[in-house]
């Protein structure tokens, strides 16, 4: 029995491990719900510190709670968001009961580590206690929503750096590439020429955009439904409390919050979630069409489109010796599988809400985290194992083009759509180059066919006059 204290709650009596810092109620959870066999995310934890720190703050100014129990709370939240403790965050992070588990652990964890620094036991909780102290003037439906916005925001900031150095790279290459004429493609069919670079400054673009619309989004996150404890209305929470606790947060965890102008509606709906989820949806599909494209035009090297060169990772086959896969490209279509079903996953889950609560916060942040984890993690490998070494073939891009009958289009304007359609018919059926047949026919002079397949002329808008 020395190995174990006995805690009770409203269910009954439980053994607890002596030494442990959490309570009965996380023990409770763990037994319900071996859901992922993960803990909640680190960043989870700390943003859970973070509210219990700025609200004992706030307690502690309204005089709502004592200054040796309050500062005892306060130093035990910043163990933990210094990284003490994580290990006794016990519960799984898909959990029945909105959340609640994910605070009680929190607070009996809070509660334990103040109690120690008081010079008490695990589990005294006459000293401090995970409800009436660590949890004074906050419910599961207030703390949890922001502790998810927290997180989301923590997250990002990563994920927007990754993207923004994606964007760079991509420019970069470019500039690397802007001279280098190639087939163009509509529906896998040869369309016009096009610049190598043009395709990689449009895939900059995309990803320009992508980190923007997040960015919008995740300016939602900074409204948070603190004070508003159950339901929105705020009961059991101290007038100075409610007045202040959005400004404390924002000084504590350093990032500005504002408490919602609605409360009860902060508190119902979390379609806050599903946009950022939306957004990084759009940014995968986005990423994922990108290494598609890549993985095209890297495709051979002998037999595919050749026009660029993938980096080679590794060995691409246990049989086929020598065989090199574009493995990169391929990690980042499959993230975008996973952030699709993530967002499916959302969507449900911010629909299934009912009257005063969304009761499936749980299962929204696990898959938001992940997504966000994720994408960066597959950023990052994109840019330094891929995009970065990608050289470009600027010989089999010519051969390409001007074994294509797409170039014919590029001569409408200087020999009519009729010659041309002919022209187009003749290279498709014997094979020789248009470039070939116009120059043999005397249709055009090699200098006149310099001029109109120059990369900067036949790729941007504009019509000169055959000399």
């Amino acid at each position: 029995m020395n190995d174990y204290r006995l805690e009770s709650d409203s269910i009954g009596t439980k053994e607890v491990p002596a030494g442990a810092y959490y309570g009965v109620q996380s023990l409770r959870a763990v037994e319900n719900f071996s859901i992922t066999g993960q803990q909640m995310h680190p960043e989870m934890i700390r943003s859970l510190a973070y509210i219990k720190k700025a609200c004992a703050m706030a307690n502690m100014e309204a005089e709502n709670l004592d200054p040796v129990t309050g500062e005892a709370i306060v130093k035990a939240c910043n163990l933990i968001i210094e990284g003490r403790f994580h290990d006794q965050f016990i519960v799984d992070p898909i959990q029945g009961g909105a959340g609640t588990s994910m605070n009680m652990n929190a607070n009996e964890v809070i509660a334990n580590a103040a109690i120690e620094l008081l010079g008490g036991k695990c589990g005294d909780y006459s000293l401090v206690h995970p409800n009436d102290h660590v949890n004074r003037g906050q419910s599961t439906n207030d703390v949890i929503p922001t502790a998810g916005k927290m997180t989301v925001i923590a997250l990002l900031s990563g994920l927007e750096k990754s993207l923004t150095a994606l964007y760079k790279a991509f420019r970069k290459k470019a500039g690397e590439f802007d001279n280098i004429l190639k087939m163009g493609r509509t529906q896998m069919e040869d369309a016009v020429p096009i610049r190598l670079g043009q395709e990689f400054n449009a895939y900059a673009s995309a990803t320009k955009r992508s980190l923007e619309r997040i960015r919008k989004y995740e300016s939602e996150m900074h409204m948070i439904n603190m004070g508003g404890t159950a339901i929105g209305t705020g009961i059991n929470a101290n007038q100075s409390y409610f007045d202040n606790i959005a400004r404390i947060l924002s000084e504590v965890a350093g990032t500005k919050y504002t408490q919602a102008d609605d409360l009860i509606d902060a508190t119902q709906n979390i379609d806050c979630f599903a946009a950022i989820s939306s957004s990084l949806k759009d940014c995968a599909l986005t990423l994922s069409k990108i290494a598609s494209d890549l993985r095209l035009m890297g495709s051979g090297p002998k037999t595919g489109f050749g026009e660029i060169t993938l980096p080679a990772k590794q060995n691409g086959s246990s049989i086929m010796p020598g065989k090199v896969n574009p493995v990169i490209p391929e990690v980042v279509n499959q993230v975008a599988f996973r952030i699709i079903g993530n967002d499916v996953t959302i969507s449900f889950a911010a629909e299934s809400g009912q009257l005063e609560l969304n009761a499936f916060e749980p299962v929204t942040f696990y898959s938001l985290f992940q997504s966000i984890d994720i994408l960066k993690n597959a950023v990052d490998t994109f840019i330094v194992n891929c995009v970065d070494g990608i050289t470009a073939n600027e010989e089999r891009c010519k051969e390409l083009l001007e074994q294509s009958v797409g170039i014919v289009t590029a001569l409408n304007p200087y020999i009519g759509y009729t010659a041309s359609a002919k022209l187009a018919k003749e290279a498709l059926a014997t094979g020789v180059p248009i470039r070939e047949i116009v120059l043999r026919e005397g249709i055009l002079t090699e200098e006149q066919m310099e001029h109109i397949m120059d990369p900067y002329r036949l790729t941007k808008p504009g019509f000169e006059k055959l000399k």
